[in-house]
């Protein structure tokens, strides 16, 4: 099978089950359920297994039946992901500051990401601190002046060749508001400070985590004589408005772990995809049996309820409104756009208009009279029927006669 949409569905279709009978301990046990939901959700996307809405055009003599199956609503399927994303930069757009902005990657080292692979809620905790690297850069150079920056957190799992490596991209404005409530331009942190800063609260939190474990203090000790810079920070880009800032959110920070355009190959035993190697920029393939290729994507699936993006300082949810505010004035006393005053929220494009976007096809349109189609009921796997167009007329009728209505199982 050659690569385009649906191929990694397809593996997981054919394989799972097989993979997780013999494999699933390789997981901690304490997710091992959530990551089997997740993926048997994946593999039901689309279906009428999961529910559907059924549409009818009542008025025409061919009422032939269009089923719109429910999605699994995942961010590990690749079809629920793009829009995942898609909604998420939209959103984005709505509450980033128009303001510079620079992106960051802090980095975990090799010794510790085992310890992250086994308890994930850990890096929840880690990415907690990113945003006190800055806070404490802004106390040093001036604490009487109270400067708060807005960082953006997005937890990453897996490198470009789809192994275990943790790491925090952060999205952090280039300034900061004061007591006073002015904008403040802040310079560029230098590199040796974000990483000492860095390895600092790293190891920090695991003395906390592990006080009493000798072996912890030795590997604590030794980090620090062995990376005697400070863990790797990496400031890639700044992007000067809020519009740039989102669609690299979109683009970037909230991918799968591979996209599907990467897999080469599948012939119902070797998966080939390949990668780009950050160091030399040169496209390496890969091949790999089928279980494995299967291990490398499940390893990044997280724990339910586990938080993916965190946002701190300006950007926290008791914070945000009012300095959203703030910025606007500046932006109008600097440009007199009244535009910038003015709050917009985006609404969510429904199926019937994303169809239309991308197939420039109405999906709910009769292909007999070419009039629309009603909606005549909607049904979900756990709910059974949800709604049902007679039920409607039904109640109409009870209502009208005086009739008590009863609902109609299932």
């Amino acid at each position: 099978m050659a690569k385009g949409s649906g191929v990694i569905k397809q593996i997981l279709k054919e394989h799972f089950a097989g993979f997780w009978y013999l494999h699933s301990n390789r997981f901690p046990e304490s997710y091992r359920e959530d990551i089997k939901e997740t993926v048997e959700k994946t593999i039901s996307c689309g279906s009428k297994d999961i529910g559907y809405a059924r549409y009818e055009c009542l008025g025409c003599e061919n009422p032939n039946p269009k089923f719109v199956c429910f999605t699994c609503k995942s961010r590990f399927c690749h079809r629920c992901g793009k829009k995942y994303t898609d909604d998420w930069a939209d959103k984005q757009q709505e509450m980033i500051f128009d303001v510079p902005h620079r992106h960051m990657v802090f980095t975990i080292p090799k010794e510790l990401r085992k310890l992250f692979y086994n308890d994930r809620k850990k890096l929840n905790e880690l990415s907690k601190q990113v945003s006190d690297v800055f806070q404490y850069h802004h106390d040093q150079r001036n604490k009487e002046r109270g400067l708060r920056s807005g960082v953006i957190t997005v937890i990453h799992t897996f490198g470009r060749d789809l192994t275990f490596n943790p790491h925090i991209h952060a999205l952090v404005t280039e300034g900061a508001l004061d007591n006073q409530n002015k904008w403040v331009s802040t310079p560029f942190i230098p590199y040796e400070y974000l990483r000492k800063s860095w390895q600092k609260i790293v190891l920090g939190l695991l003395k906390k985590w592990f006080p009493r474990d000798l072996k912890v203090k030795e590997l604590i000790n030794d980090l620090f004589q062995r990376y005697p810079k400070g863990f790797y920070v990496n400031a890639e880009k700044k992007m000067k408005n809020a519009k740039s800032v989102a669609k690299y959110i979109g683009r970037y920070l909230a991918r799968p772990a591979i996209a599907e355009y990467r897999v080469v190959e599948y012939d119902g035993d070797e998966v080939q995809y390949w990668y780009e190697d950050h160091r030399t920029g040169k496209r390496i393939d890969k091949k790999v049996p089928v279980y494995k290729f299967i291990f490398e994507l499940l390893q990044h699936i997280p724990p339910k309820h586990f938080r993916m993006v965190g946002r701190y300082g300006l950007y926290s949810r008791r914070s945000h409104y009012k300095a959203q505010q703030i910025l606007s004035l500046h932006a109008f006393m600097r440009t007199k756009q009244i535009s910038l005053l003015l709050e917009t929220k985006r609404k969510k494009k429904s199926y019937r208009e994303r169809m239309m976007e991308s197939f420039e096809q109405d999906p709910l349109q009769c292909p007999h009279c070419q009039g629309e189609m009603d909606l005549v009921g909607i049904w979900h796997k756990d709910y059974g029927w949800i709604y049902h167009y007679m039920e409607d007329i039904e109640k109409e009728r009870c209502r009208k006669y005086g009739i008590p209505y009863q609902k109609r199982p299932g």
